[in-house]
């Protein structure tokens, strides 16, 4: 357990700056996953519960996830208005807790710490005394200013120099405190400013030269999914609120954030990659349309990876998608080899039909044999409870069980559109268009 933390940059009361004692955090190391049945997600599940609601707190944090791509809902809010804002943001926090499944709602925008301000009297520019000259003195004497470094070895100590503990704990002392004057004597502060109350923000959070707050929270993944609750918010909340408040600009980010870009780059590398196997295979082909039938087997390794994530009980999702990438470049090799074997056989001779048929049954074997070989050596870690395997689980998955799956569709789909381009090449030339019609011309030809 640590209580308190340094913030700032220097300063009397520690070596990173001023110390926030108002902040704690609890850490649990957990043994082994090999020798514990409760994983991480369930201990945290169970500590969010027993835990509960800690009144006064301005924010609570649970987190037992390694790999973390944002909050599971996250939205960015912007009014010109900033007290507007704040009554925005009070009610889509009200909002967000009505939906069953999140908790854990949080904003960065808070009513900020108590200062005293001093403001300037008449009196105080007569005797030529600033506001600056005013804030430098009364920060001196009571947070410190710095009188001398000593070098201690590597490191430099600083010596700060202040009204002892007893002038400087209450209102009275700043009232009461002499502020020395250009012209020689000393007034006090009461004399020369007005002395309020007020709150100021910790930070400000701005975005394209926006004021902009921060709504996060979490969820329960057993009651509803980050999708779930961002949908909800999309269809239903947001819609609301920019009909109350015009200005309204909001934006998703966290989870929904990283997801998109990530996708959005996986979408480019992904037609990028798609566009590179087209040029290898149609070189060697020397078709513009063999390339495609090759191809049409990636769609097909694409729902078996899906089923494989229903097999195995994961979600998808990144590395899913990593996975289902790598599988593009897989899962052609099979169709790479029956075309070519189908190529070499009409080459020889053969009707293409009838090449196509022979080149299935003879290749059937070795296709199967290399996807099953291919799952089988990704399935160790498909099938791994570990904790350290866990971020491969749903790539292996896409790449396993959409080649094992990809490979037993596409043992029938290729053949089918061989048969259907023939046929098609064959009408559109004129000639026989159905296997009877072929083979009835030669026989008659023979």
């Amino acid at each position: 357990t640590t209580i308190g933390r340094s913030a700032g940059s220097g300063g009397p009361e520690g070596g990173n700056g001023t110390l926030q004692s108002n902040l704690a955090t609890v850490t649990y190391s957990l043994v082994s996953s090999d020798d514990r049945e409760t994983s991480s997600q369930q201990f945290e599940d169970m500590w969010t519960k027993a835990l509960g609601s800690v009144p006064e707190a301005k924010s609570v944090s649970i987190s037992a996830t390694l790999l973390s791509f944002g909050a599971p809902i996250a939205l960015e809010l912007s009014h010109p208005d900033e007290d507007r804002l704040q009554t925005i943001s009070d009610e889509l926090m009200a909002e967000l807790e009505r939906i069953s499944g999140v908790f854990s709602i949080e904003s960065d925008l808070d009513g900020g710490l108590k200062e005293i301000e001093l403001t300037l009297r008449p009196l105080a520019t007569t005797l030529g005394v600033t506001q600056q000259s005013l804030a430098q003195e009364v920060r001196a004497a009571f947070f410190g200013d710095e009188a001398v470094r000593v070098q201690r070895e590597r490191e430099d100590v600083r010596v700060y120099v202040r009204l002892p503990e007893n002038e400087r704990n209450s209102i009275s002392d700043i009232e009461s405190f002499k502020v020395a004057l250009p012209g020689g004597g000393r007034v006090p502060v009461s004399d020369l400013a007005d002395i309020s109350f007020s709150r100021a923000p910790a930070n400000i959070n701005r975005k394209d030269n926006r004021r902009v707050v921060t709504i996060t929270a979490d969820i329960d993944e057993t009651r509803i999914t980050s999708q779930e609750a961002n949908n909800v918010l999309r269809s239903d909340i947001i819609p609301a609120l920019e009909n109350r408040y015009p200005l309204l600009d909001s934006k998703f980010g966290g989870e929904q954030e990283e997801q998109a870009e990530t996708f959005g780059g996986l979408g480019i590398a992904f037609g990028g990659a798609l566009l590179v196997i087209y040029a290898l295979l149609a070189v060697p082909f020397r078709s513009y349309t063999q390339p495609l039938i090759v191809m049409a087997a990636i769609p097909f390794g694409m729902i078996g990876a899906f089923l494989g994530h229903l097999i195995v009980g994961i979600p998808l999702g990144v590395l899913s998608m990593f996975g289902i990438i790598a599988l593009a470049g897989v899962i052609v090799n099979g169709s790479l080899v029956l075309i070519d074997f189908y190529n070499g056989y009409v080459r020889d001779g053969e009707d293409e039909i009838e090449a196509i048929v022979k080149a299935a049954k003879t290749r059937f074997r070795p296709i199967m044999l290399t996807a099953i070989t291919t799952f089988l050596g990704v399935a160790p870690i498909t099938f791994e409870t570990s904790l350290q395997a866990q971020f491969l689980i749903p790539m292996s998955a896409s790449l396993g069980f959409g080649v094992l799956f990809g490979t037993i569709l596409l043992q029938l789909l290729i053949p089918s559109l061989i048969v259907l381009k023939v046929r098609l090449k064959r009408a559109l030339q004129g000639g026989p268009s159905t296997d009877n019609e072929a083979l009835q011309g030669s026989e008659v030809s023979a």
